[in-house]
């Protein structure tokens, strides 16, 4: 049977930005670079530092504007994966002093992006991000006083992981799962066994209220996905 994929390689000449609250997490949604990747901007209440969840290209301006809009600074970039897309833009932020955490299982699209140039847009900059914190599966972070879990989710790439904020009810996915969709696993590294066997066992995994804030598109959540996505079902059904 051919499976049709939610294709995310398209232009998109406007960026999207949305507020969203869940609980004293504050998000700020912002849809960004040449093929509408969602980035993430996160504080607390009463916090002044934040972490950005993937960094398109070109994204500074509007990173930058809103940290100066919510009196932060950001402190670390956390990288769902290796491609273009959700990172290039990481080396205009990078500062002393900001970590950036990714997944060595993609360190050579981190340190050597022009790897990527076959199918990354032309005249994107592809320098290399210094990745100075590689996470592993099941690793605890700690946002602001709360722990938020790596879960590693191979299958669109060998590196794609996901952060999941257990006491806020949400996950930040990457491109692993996408609503009633999957990530691409065409790409080299990528592989559509491993990335159903992610779905199954560190989404489907997660409580079925669980938000998943996704790569590209609207966000879903872990129930509707087992529910509707045509492409992984849940190992039980």
């Amino acid at each position: 049977m051919e499976r049709k994929v939610f294709s995310h390689y398209t232009w998109a000449l406007v960026s999207f930005v949305q507020y969203e609250e869940m609980s004293s997490l504050k998000i700020k949604e912002m849809e960004l670079g040449p093929i509408a990747t969602n980035a993430f901007l996160l504080w607390r209440d009463g916090m002044t530092q934040a972490v950005l969840v993937d960094a398109p290209p070109n994204c500074a301006q509007e990173v930058n504007n809103a940290l100066a809009k919510e009196n932060l600074t950001l402190s670390e970039i956390w990288l769902t994966h290796g491609h273009w897309d959700h990172m290039a833009g990481a080396d205009e932020l990078n500062k002393e002093g900001i970590r950036i955490i990714g997944h060595i299982d993609d360190q050579i699209m981190f340190e050597q992006p022009s790897i990527m140039a076959n199918f990354a847009i032309p005249g994107i900059n592809m320098d290399p991000i210094e990745v100075t914190h590689w996470v592993k599966e099941g690793e605890v972070l700690d946002f602001f006083g709360s722990p938020v879990e790596v879960r590693h989710c191979p299958g669109h790439c060998p590196g794609n992981i996901a952060f999941w904020f257990k006491d806020d009810s949400c996950c930040f996915v990457g491109d692993v799962i996408f609503r009633e969709s999957v990530g691409r696993y065409d790409l080299p590294g990528g592989d559509f066994e491993k990335l159903e066997v992610s779905i199954q066992e560190k989404i489907y995994s997660l409580p079925p209220e669980t938000k998943l804030l996704v790569g590209h598109g609207p966000p879903t959540t872990v129930s509707h996905e087992m529910q509707s996505n045509p492409f992984v079902r849940p190992k039980s059904l």
